[in-house]
């Protein structure tokens, strides 16, 4: 009996582990004082920094990729989604960009559009672009290795609060239920961008902001038998909850987002972003209260600063190194 325990024992130590090490980050390159892209992967593995997403199919950070072992969620911009409609094109994107690259490089998700909104020219093109790509995965056999999702953000919740009463906007429904039941059909998980600093800097007289950054001292939103002590958990249990209401309870989230800006705007600080990046690494190893115990895979943005990015100035400064590779915090990835 003892030896067939201590085995076990090494199988839960083996899980735990794996769940530990869920921190990836997103590699935007809208900067023109960026590292060259071999330098870059040679970054993410000194720093033991084990997944990566892309926003498009670049072919020279493909081809640093390889060999790399990092695992990848590659992107397919907005406006390339139409032309996905095709099937055709589809296999074409498939083959290009994928089957040219793999084995040697690990393609996790494939993420069909990036915060695409229902009333956004684009929604229409999203769920067809991912049957497209999904059916050329799988006459590629790549189906039980790659996941075809997409990534949404926070502003389809009609409702967030509390938690339990998440729902999807009656906008928001029409657009997602069809998406999930596509994930759901093929065991894909939701990609969800969750940004407690947005929720904050637009609420702050109803936020606090230890409770956005994870340090509030006590409980700050009891929701039935459940407590929340920071704002994350509260955001992506609301979004669980509202799939629970879609009719897919048992749908998985990956948070294909999540940062803070250090400098730019309200509460953007070194100090502030330093402290959500740190205490977001630890606390995604132990799950939300709704799913407790369940390791959430998320990745941090972003890997740099990036100075040709558009909109306000705070998108310029979410990086967690700075161009030149010297990291920003002092962070562990592990």
């Amino acid at each position: 009996m003892a030896p067939m325990l201590l085995l076990i024992g090494f199988l839960i130590a083996g899980l735990e582990l794996t769940g530990a090490q869920s921190v990836g980050v997103c590699y935007g390159k809208n900067g023109n004082n960026l590292p060259a892209d071999g330098e870059v992967v040679d970054l993410y593995k000194s720093n033991g920094i084990g997944r990566m997403r892309i926003y498009d199919p670049d072919q020279t950070t493909l081809n640093a990729l390889k060999g790399s072992n990092i695992e990848l969620i590659i992107g397919i911009l907005n406006n390339n989604l139409q032309a996905l409609t095709d099937a055709t094109a589809a296999t074409n994107w498939v083959q290009n960009n994928i089957r040219n690259y793999s084995p040697d490089v690990k393609f996790k998700y494939i993420a069909v559009g990036n915060e695409v909104h229902p009333g956004d020219a684009e929604a229409q093109f999203v769920l067809p672009a991912m049957q497209n790509i999904h059916n050329a995965i799988v006459a590629a056999s790549l189906q039980d290795q790659i996941k075809v999702s997409t990534a949404i953000d926070t502003t389809l919740l009609g409702n967030s609060y509390p938690p339990s009463a998440g729902s999807f906007s009656d906008a928001a429904n029409s657009y997602i239920s069809s998406i999930i039941n596509f994930l759901v059909s093929n065991g894909a998980p939701l990609l969800a961008n969750i940004y407690p600093y947005f929720s904050y800097t637009n609420n702050p007289q109803d936020i606090s902001l230890p409770y956005a950054l994870f340090t509030s001292p006590g409980v700050v939103v009891t929701d039935g038998s459940l407590q929340y002590q920071n704002l994350f958990d509260a955001l992506l249990d609301s979004l669980f909850s509202a799939l629970e209401k879609a009719g897919a309870p048992n749908l998985q989230i990956v948070v294909s987002e999540s940062g803070w800006p250090s400098e730019g705007g309200t509460a953007a600080t070194v100090d502030n972003a330093g402290t959500y990046y740190k205490n977001l690494i630890n606390h995604v190893k132990g799950g939300t209260p709704k799913k407790s115990g369940q390791a959430i895979e998320t990745y941090l943005f972003a890997m740099f600063d990036e100075n040709l990015k558009t909109g306000s100035e705070i998108e310029k400064h979410f990086g967690v190194f700075s161009p030149n590779k010297q990291p920003k915090y002092q962070i562990s990835f592990g």
